[in-house]
């Protein structure tokens, strides 16, 4: 089973992220996998890219999701992920 690389976005007092982090969380634990968070605020390029979108949810280097993350959509992108 493989294990994804999941990479949350955000960015500082951002309310929004503080939800997505409670949500990758849950999900992730659900599915016995780790991930990881990364700060825009300090990489130019990351902060242009996503600057309106944060936060995100980067899943083996696809963004899979942004603002208000859809939990089962995550899990489902996740599960499939893991199948490969």
């Amino acid at each position: 089973m493989a294990k994804p690389d999941v990479l949350l976005l955000t960015k500082a007092n951002c309310h929004l992220c503080s939800a997505a982090r409670d949500a990758v969380g849950r999900v992730t634990a659900g599915l016995g996998l780790e991930w990881r968070e990364q700060l825009v605020d300090n990489d130019p390029e990351l902060r242009e890219r996503y600057a309106e979108e944060i936060p995100v949810v980067v899943v083996d280097g696809i963004q899979r999701d942004f603002w208000k993350i859809d939990e089962a959509r995550l899990t489902r992108v996740l599960q499939q992920a893991m199948a490969k």
